[in-house]
């Protein structure tokens, strides 16, 4: 990462316009360092003004991530949580999970400006845009064992859900087992990693990244249909607004889920599952494939498949696709 990346963007989000020249004066170095670093920024998608005679700008302020205005928009919730924001860090759950292992307290929020290598499931690489998207980690410790986890990215799929209806999102759905989709192509999705023993303690990583303003360049390196909230909601949503919404609305969801697993969100999420009673393809972690209709979610978590004979399935893992076939 160009260290001038950030304490130049900072500088340009007043809105005018700064020569290269005294930019190059400002931080004592080159005017090529400076070509470098906002070349950089453009790689991650910032749109940027340039004017001969007159310098660059940012024809809009990023929307920086901010821990205060975090906190203000938590209000009474705002000291059960530590959020800390960084500019950027390799994976906020990486992070967060080494920071677990050293004792770090429960309702630990990291947040970040941007990922260097975001991680989705199955080993994806998940795209973070400076600006542009939300990616953040929650420590959440449990006095229960692993086992009694099943089913917990349902439980936080219902807790995005609810954050993102209130800013308008009313048609967003959930795909088996952590991805958020608008018009089946995704906006979001869930990483969980989980530490600890058999019969307790243990804790639980809460990875959730949400695209909101994916520039064209970045949505051609994605292999699959994509979409951010800016088109969803048709308004530019704030970071720190959202992130404060996610973190209520995952308190609320996860006294639920401790206290009764999933059988107090199961309907809530069926009734925003988007393969619902629809013909889907699994791919197994072994390569193959299982058909079969979706038809629910059991008690802990797993998806429930009815195939072509007639029996009925429970899928603790796999990709999910739709199918027009069940044979």
């Amino acid at each position: 990462m160009n260290p001038l990346l950030f304490p130049l963007l900072r500088v340009l989000s007043d809105g005018e316009f700064h020569s290269g020249e005294v930019l190059a004066q400002r931080f004592n170095v080159s005017r090529a360092s400076i070509w470098n670093a906002l070349q950089a920024a453009q790689d991650q998608g910032m749109l940027l003004n340039k004017v001969r005679g007159r310098g660059y700008r940012l024809p809009a302020a990023p929307d920086w991530l901010d821990a205060d205005a975090v906190g203000q928009a938590l209000g009474t919730r705002a000291d059960q949580f530590h959020v800390r924001v960084t500019e950027h860090l390799d994976s906020t759950n990486t992070e967060l999970m080494r920071a677990a292992v050293d004792g770090a307290p429960h309702r630990s929020c990291l947040a970040t400006e941007i990922q260097l290598a975001g991680r989705g499931r199955r080993g994806r690489v998940w795209q973070s845009v400076l600006g542009g998207s939300l990616a953040c980690s929650v420590l959440w410790r449990f006095d229960t064992g692993i086992a009694a986890l099943s089913g917990l990215s349902l439980a936080v799929g219902v807790a995005l859900l609810r954050a993102l209806r209130q800013f308008g999102a009313d048609e967003v759905q959930l795909k088996w087992p952590n991805d958020l989709l608008w018009q089946y192509r995704k906006l979001g999705g869930i990483l969980i990693e989980v530490q600890g023993d058999v019969m307790g303690p243990s804790f639980a990583v809460i990875g959730m990244g949400i695209n909101l303003q994916l520039p064209v360049s970045v949505r051609a390196e994605i292999d699959q249909s994509v979409t951010d909230l800016n088109e969803v909601c048709g308004i530019r949503v704030e970071r720190n607004r959202l992130l404060a919404a996610l973190l209520i609305h995952l308190d609320d969801v996860m006294q639920d889920f401790e206290q009764s697993g999933l059988s107090r969100l199961r309907a809530e999420w069926l009734a925003a599952h988007a393969y619902q009673d629809k013909p889907v393809r699994v791919l197994l972690a072994n390569g193959n494939d299982q058909l079969g209709m979706a038809i629910g979610v059991s008690a802990d978590g797993a998806l429930l498949l009815q195939s072509a004979d007639g029996k009925q399935l429970a899928l603790n893992g796999g990709e999910v696709h739709l199918t027009r076939r069940l044979s």
